[in-house]
């Protein structure tokens, strides 16, 4: 009975079962022989790449890169040279050994500039065409004005090779220094908002700890604009703003205007008096005002004072203008 059913009622089934089964089989057995295939191709491949990469890993591009950005910088007093193995060392133009006689600003610059070619290499030979997110800690803490604008157009050209899409992915930049920051973020292509592949953060301190705080766009024009950025906050720390008042009365008035300020104070009478001296640290040929201890740090209430007085102080010279246009007033 079973064979009748077998030979006989199920014979179109199990043919077209055993038509597509075996068609399945074939394709099993190409894609797995294609896979096969591609994977020693694979790792054909990756034993040339890293043939390749033991070729490329040499010290001596390094070393002639570093050169020629010293010498085309003015630096002629000493260059690198190769060491034993992978090693490098600082020679004088004489053959001696210069690292122990270096500035602080060399050593930095050096450091930069090792740092910044070890970007498109690796210091080992497997690591030449990793991917990389890279961070410039304060990079220019104590180097000179001409050098710092060197490293910035340096750092920028990062910033290309991330917009490119190279082997730099990400870079963060990390600096107290607000005119290398403004050369830093310099772009023309940027139109009051922070562009899509960019963004700016600032880390505030205060009492508590220092928080990270983002910003819809660049928070940094200049050191003057910034210091009133502070005083338009709502949230003003009494622990700086002192401070912040007596930079933007001293660079405004003594430094930009050559005014006196013993003749600003002249216009207060009593504690507004006290205020305003205190406002201006140094008076009477550099000496240090003797009641400035007193207003170190500041109570809430004293904050509206001092901003009170601070305000009157542009009002009494006839600058209101200036006042007004700075605290974004209409």
């Amino acid at each position: 009975m079973w064979k009748f059913i077998v030979d006989s009622e199920l014979e179109q089934e199990l043919t077209a079962f055993a038509k597509a089964s075996d068609g399945i089989s074939k394709a099993i057995t190409s894609l797995t022989d294609q896979v096969k295939k591609k994977t020693e191709e694979k790792d054909k491949a990756a034993l040339a790449l890293k043939t390749l990469e033991k070729s490329a890993t040499s010290i001596q591009p390094t070393i002639n890169a570093i050169n020629s950005l010293l010498k085309s910088f003015g630096f002629h007093t000493f260059t690198l040279a190769q060491a034993e193995g992978t090693q490098y060392k600082l020679v004088r133009a004489n053959g001696e050994n210069a690292q122990e006689t270096l500035s602080e600003g060399e050593k930095s610059f050096v450091t930069f500039l090792y740092f910044y070619h070890l970007l498109k290499g690796s210091e080992t030979e497997s690591g030449i065409s990793a991917n990389r997110v890279v961070v410039f800690d304060d990079p220019v803490s104590s180097l000179d004005s001409d050098i710092l604008f060197i490293v910035s157009r340096l750092i920028k050209a990062i910033f290309d090779e991330v917009r490119a899409d190279g082997q730099v992915k990400q870079v963060f930049v990390l600096t107290h220094n607000v005119y290398f920051h403004k050369e830093i973020t310099f772009n023309p292509d940027r139109r009051g908002k922070a562009m899509n592949e960019e963004t700016f953060w600032m880390v505030r301190k205060t009492p508590n700890g220092s928080r990270i705080e983002s910003k819809p766009d660049n928070p940094i024009k200049t050191s003057y604009e910034l210091l009133w950025a502070e005083l338009k906050r709502d949230d003003k720390n009494n622990f700086t703003i002192q401070n912040t008042l007596r930079r933007i009365v001293e660079n405004y008035f003594k430094v930009f205007g050559g005014i006196d300020p013993k003749s600003i104070c002249e216009k207060f009478d009593g504690k507004e008096r006290l205020i305003c001296n205190s406002l201006f640290s140094w008076v009477n040929d550099g000496s240090h005002y003797a009641l400035d201890d007193l207003f170190v740090s500041l109570e809430p209430g004293a904050i509206e004072t001092y901003m009170a007085v601070f305000e009157q102080v542009f009002e009494k010279m006839g600058h209101s203008p200036h006042y007004n246009m700075m605290m974004g007033r209409a």
